[in-house]
C-alpha cells in the first residue's frame, strides 16, 4: 500500500507514523514500534532551558497519568545532544519540584526533518509540533503552534480521549466537547447518506434512540 507521506514533506493524516530508531533519555527507542498497542504524543520543542518549552514540559508530566489512563504515552523531542536533555531534567527537578518521567527525543536533525519540524524562518530550531499516533501506528491529529505561543496540554489530552471514542462508537464529535453549547458531552450520529438510512433516524429518534434537530444532525449519549 503506498504511503501517504508527501515526499520530503509533513506526514499526512492517516498514514503510518515513519519507522525510525531513536535515541532518547531513556536509551535506544524504535518508533512506532515501542509504542504499539498503545496510543502516543510526539511534542517537539524549539530547545532546552528555554522558558516557554519548560513551562511545557512541566505541563506534560503534570498530566502523564491522565494520558496513560488512556493507553496514551508521550515522548518529547528537540536537536539537543542528550546530556543537555539530561541536565534540563535534573534542573527541572531541582528547581521546580516536577520529575520528567517520559522520554526525550535527542535528535540530529535527521527525525526534525523527517517529520518536517524544521521551519527555514526558524534556523535549526523545530517548531512546536504535536503528532497524536494511534496504537496501529497511524498519525491521527497533527498540530503546529509557533515558538512564542505554548501548548494547551488539556486540549491535546481530550483530543485523544475525544479520537478514541469516536473510534470505538464510529461517531463525530461536536466542537468543545464535552462542553458544547448544543449537545453538552453528548456526540454526533454519523450524517445519513441516503434517504432510507434519513427515515430510519427519525424513527430512532421517535424511539428515544438517539435525539435529533433534523435527520442529518442526530445526536446521542455515549460512556466515556
Amino acid at each position: 500500500m503506498e504511503s501517504l507521506q508527501q515526499k520530503g514533506g509533513i506526514p499526512l493524516l492517516g498514514s503510518d507514523f515513519p519507522e525510525m530508531k531513536v535515541q532518547t533519555t531513556h536509551g535506544i527507542m524504535e518508533l512506532p514500534k515501542a509504542f504499539l498497542g498503545k496510543w502516543f504524543v510526539l511534542f517537539s520543542h524549539p530547545a532546552d532551558f528555554t522558558p516557554v518549552c519548560t513551562t511545557e514540559f512541566v505541563a506534560f508530566q503534570k498530566r502523564y497519568d491522565k494520558f496513560r489512563a488512556l493507553n496514551c504515552e508521550l515522548i518529547g523531542l528537540s536537536v539537543d545532544q542528550v546530556f543537555a536533555h539530561i541536565k534540563w531534567e535534573e534542573w527541572i527537578r531541582e528547581k521546580l519540584g516536577v520529575e520528567i518521567q517520559f522520554p526525550i527525543i535527542s535528535d540530529t536533525g535527521a527525525v526534525a526533518g523527517a517529520l518536517g519540524l524544521i521551519h527555514p524562518a526558524k534556523g535549526t530550531n523545530t517548531v512546536r509540533a504535536v503528532f497524536v499516533v494511534d496504537e496501529r501506528g497511524k498519525i491521527r491529529i497533527i498540530l503546529y503552534y509557533p515558538q512564542e505561543l505554548g501548548r494547551n496540554i488539556d486540549e491535546i489530552l481530550r483530543a485523544v480521549e475525544a479520537m478514541q471514542i469516536s473510534d470505538k462508537n464510529k461517531v463525530a464529535m461536536p466542537a468543545n466537547w464535552p462542553n458544547n453549547e448544543l449537545i453538552k458531552d453528548r456526540v454526533i450520529v454519523p450524517p445519513a447518506a441516503d434517504v432510507k438510512t434519513a427515515k430510519e433516524r427519525l424513527e430512532m429518534a421517535k424511539r428515544g434512540e438517539i435525539e435529533c434537530y433534523d435527520w442529518w444532525f442526530c445526536h446521542k449519549k455515549v460512556v466515556r
